[in-house]
């Protein structure tokens, strides 16, 4: 298969483009599934901290604060962004 069957492209330079691009994406999102990594070790160690204090696993003003931030930063699709973002930090409820 040729770059331009790989890509959908209509020729060898927009080929060219979209496979960098996808290569920066790959490294993009290879990057992004990191630091979602890192927050739910940092999540968990703000969970850890608040049960060991006789709080809840679960901050509901925290998680509403959150969700607003994405909303506001990337629109409508922010919020499920944001969900999805928290469920993965919750860890099991």
């Amino acid at each position: 298969m040729t770059a331009i069957d790989v890509t959908g492209a209509r020729t060898s330079e927009a080929a060219d483009v979209i496979t960098g691009a996808r290569e920066r994406i790959d490294a993009l999102d290879d990057r992004i599934i990191g630091l979602i990594q890192e927050r739910m070790a940092v999540s968990a160690v703000v969970q850890e901290a608040r049960i060991t204090s006789g709080g809840r696993r679960v901050n509901l003003s925290r998680e509403l604060e959150i969700l607003a931030h994405y909303r506001d930063a990337l629109g409508r699709p922010g919020t499920a962004l944001a969900m999805t973002l928290l469920e993965l930090c919750r860890g099991r409820v």
